[in-house]
């Protein structure tokens, strides 16, 4: 069964780098050996090694090792060999593009749902863990072989949320650009998450974690709430069909 942490931010308000987040990383964390693989493929402005710097510190704040991908020569049997893997945020497009050239989607999502490898991601790497990469706030920087990702849940999620319009905006609200996927894909909801908060996917059930409620967009229907700590069945929540 898929054990995984998906975080809508890698911060929260003012609080520096994952630095909000040790106790949700320990909830995938414990009972691993703590060894992390992290795939820094959603970096486009900085380098991997820029990017391995700056995440490895909130790991090594809760006992675990962080190395990053880049420096295996074979990153399909680095997937195969690790028992956490975290994928961090950026551009979701061009992280499932890489996730693609590098052989990666299929092994992933096979070793987390038949080896019981652990996953973390935040942004762009909970994008990936959907079915899908169509609700990312993301521009299309590149173009992926698919939109398809890793369906490590059966919903599509939308990270970092903020509801309404910052004064002066006169685009759609992200609750408007949410019901326009609702709309044109009708049955499929969205789990809104807020910057500090994270979905923890355990034995075929989901529990927000933080201060925060999510919220579920569904077509034709009012949104509707998930509490801090409420437990429910992912199949709860509808997705793509086929």
């Amino acid at each position: 069964m898929t054990h995984a942490l998906l975080m809508s931010s890698s911060r929260k308000d003012a609080l520096g780098y994952l630095e909000h987040a040790s106790d949700q990383l320990r909830t995938v964390l414990d009972g691993t050996s703590r060894r992390v693989l992290f795939i820094p493929y959603a970096a486009v402005s900085f380098s991997y090694d820029a990017y391995e710097t700056l995440a490895a510190p909130p790991f090594e704040a809760v006992d675990a090792q962080l190395t990053s991908i880049h420096h295996h020569n074979d990153p399909v049997a680095a997937v195969r060999e690790a028992d956490v893997i975290a994928v961090g945020g950026g551009n979701s497009f061009a992280l499932l593009s890489r996730l693609y050239g590098a052989g990666l989607v299929d092994e992933i999502r096979r070793r987390m749902t038949e080896a019981g490898t652990r996953y973390i991601g935040w942004s762009a790497g909970t994008n990936v863990a959907t079915p899908t990469i169509r609700t990312t706030n993301d521009m299309p920087i590149v173009e992926p072989p698919s939109f398809s990702a890793l369906g490590l849940v059966p919903f599509q999620i939308n990270p970092h949320f903020i509801p309404g319009k910052p004064q002066g905006h006169n685009g759609e609200s992200r609750e408007e650009r949410l019901a326009e996927f609702t709309v044109i894909n009708p049955g499929e909801e969205v789990l809104a998450l807020v910057e500090g908060s994270a979905l923890h996917v355990t034995d075929g059930h989901g529990e927000i974690l933080g201060e925060r409620k999510a919220l579920v967009f569904t077509g034709g229907a009012p949104v509707r709430d998930i509490r801090p700590g409420q437990r429910f069945e992912l199949g709860e929540l509808s997705g793509p069909v086929g």
